[in-house]
């Protein structure tokens, strides 16, 4: 790591960045090579010391010897979710197609996460930076100032000056539930990653992507002249499997009596299933149930899961293309996409 030329033409050194945060050498190598034995508030000060300053990371020589070719991060919220694990596996298929490597960050969902991935991203010169937002607000987006092109993906409303790509996630939805309703059902249940406030009575900070294939939910309804039971809106699902089985067998002891399952993400629709063979109900005969994203190992449950394919090999391929044309100079208007969705029908439904 080496001097590089800060805002105002100075020359910003590791020793400048220090001497600002407070903190040795040592402490800010290591939060600039995102070791973990760094605390929070100290990692906070060195990147926004880093900032201040215009610190960058120089990795010409570094490339030059180890022969690496051009770089693009793609941040998202968690690892651990296998959407997210699918979507990084799409990217890196098409940024190997234009000879480039793709680093995956995870910024675990919040604000804090997401500026340090971004300043990770600036420090490093990587050519450009795929960000699912969650964490940052409007405003926030607003303020971000990067020298390489950033798009961003998600459902927020993001500022105009961005490329963006969000999945049709109401539409999605009311391809899914409509399935349920032309097969006969009539209380369709839905099962939603929101926390609930602490009464337990709705939803506490607001979700787009639940919020949305919520709204897909009605629309579906009120397409076929019905009108949804709200009660039947299980939400403190969490997006994980674990509190979707805790929320259905609930609902389930409470006698909800619902005759089909739509939940908002296939890995919940497993705990959804796992929650109806402990109570001894068949899938699809006593009910049926669809998710919302098409993993893979949704064809692999049994019965198979029915699912909405949000098109992530779509969004990577269309990212790529535009970042492509932003590194080779393309200063045209931002792009605003949204992907196609599918229903793969399955055993769950069939």
């Amino acid at each position: 790591m080496g001097p590089s030329v800060g805002r105002g033409g100075r020359v910003a050194t590791m020793s400048d960045v220090a001497r600002l945060a407070g903190v040795s050498k040592m402490t800010v190598s290591n939060v600039l090579n995102d070791r973990p034995r760094v605390g929070d508030e100290t990692r906070r000060r060195v990147l926004a010391a880093v900032e201040e300053l215009g610190y960058e990371i120089n990795l010409t020589a570094r490339r030059l010897r180890a022969g690496r070719v051009d770089t693009v991060a793609l941040i998202v919220p968690r690892f651990d979710h296998v959407y997210f694990a699918e979507l990084a596996a799409c990217f890196a298929v098409e940024i190997a197609r234009h000879d480039r490597h793709l680093v995956v960050a995870q910024s675990g969902a919040s604000k804090e996460g997401e500026l340090s991935a971004l300043s990770q991203a600036r420090l490093r010169q990587y050519d450009a930076v795929v960000l699912s937002a969650v964490g940052l607000t409007y405003d926030e987006m607003d303020a971000l100032s990067l020298t390489q092109p950033l798009l961003l993906l998600g459902e927020h409303d993001v500022p105009p000056r961005f490329d963006h790509i969000g999945i049709a996630n109401e539409e999605g939805a009311r391809l899914a539930v409509g399935h349920l309703l032309d097969r006969g059902a009539r209380r369709v249940a839905v099962v939603d990653g929101h926390a609930l406030t602490r009464d337990g009575s709705a939803p506490g900070a607001p979700d787009a992507t639940s919020d949305q294939r919520i709204e897909g939910w009605r629309t579906a309804h009120r397409a076929r002249g019905l009108v949804p039971d709200e009660r039947l809106l299980l939400g403190d699902a969490l997006y994980t499997a674990e509190g979707a089985r805790r929320v259905v067998a609930r609902a389930i002891a409470e006698g909800a009596g619902f005759d089909a399952v739509f939940a908002v993400t296939d890995e919940m629709a497993y705990g959804v299933l796992a929650a109806l063979h402990d109570a001894g109900l068949r899938v699809p005969h006593d009910v049926a149930v669809v998710g919302f994203d098409a993993l893979r190992g949704s064809e692999f449950t049994v019965p198979g899961l029915s699912s909405v394919d949000p098109g992530r090999e779509w969004v990577a391929r269309q990212a790529v293309a535009v970042l492509e044309r932003r590194l080779a100079g393309d200063d045209s208007a931002p792009v605003r996409l949204t992907t196609p969705v599918e229903l793969v029908v399955r055993g769950s439904s069939a």
